[in-house]
């Protein structure tokens, strides 16, 4: 990645912090937002995505994310959570470079108030539409049962998602 290319990484990482009020929690919610920022046109280019356990996942988001760190634009807390692991909240001094009834500002601040499991199962079924899936709730649902129980409340959050006019719409599977 040239230097060039990690600054603009760094710019469009911070900017979806500071587009969710300056403050996201989670690593999983943070690369959901920014797949799906990146198929609805709205953003996240330099980040290329690829399934993983909890769906969409970009290696260079995460190492964006250290970078971030690093330079001072961005701060990660780690606390404990209830179920014994811990989770992150990221933080950001920046001001978001799009108004608040921007499209992108919206879809991030739909991304930033979901449940977290109905937006990981929602940029699932999305990204396997993507990849030319059939029936993506029906392999969402096969590829975490634990978690299938969430997938109508998760369909409600991908019309919510759907709802704002995006230049590039997510795929018509609710």
């Amino acid at each position: 990645m040239t230097s060039a290319n990690v600054v603009d990484s760094v710019a469009e990482l911070v900017d979806i912090v500071a587009s969710a009020g300056g403050e996201l929690i989670g690593r999983t919610r943070l690369q959901k937002t920014a797949f799906l920022l990146l198929a609805t046109g709205l953003g996240a280019e330099q980040f290329k995505f690829r399934y993983k356990h909890y769906g969409p996942y970009s290696e260079s988001l995460a190492s964006t994310s250290d970078m971030s760190k690093i330079l001072g634009s961005l701060t990660e807390e780690q606390r404990p959570s209830t179920w014994g692991g811990t989770f992150s909240v990221f933080r950001t001094e920046t001001a978001p470079q799009f108004e608040g009834s921007s499209p992108r500002v919206k879809l991030i601040k739909i991304a930033k108030a979901a449940n977290p499991i109905d937006l990981e199962l929602a940029a699932t079924s999305a990204f396997l539409a993507f990849e030319g899936h059939s029936d993506p709730w029906k392999e969402t649902a096969a590829r975490k049962p634990d978690k299938a129980s969430r997938i109508d409340s998760a369909k409600n959050l991908y019309a919510e998602l759907m709802s704002v006019n995006t230049p590039k719409k997510l795929p018509s599977i609710v």
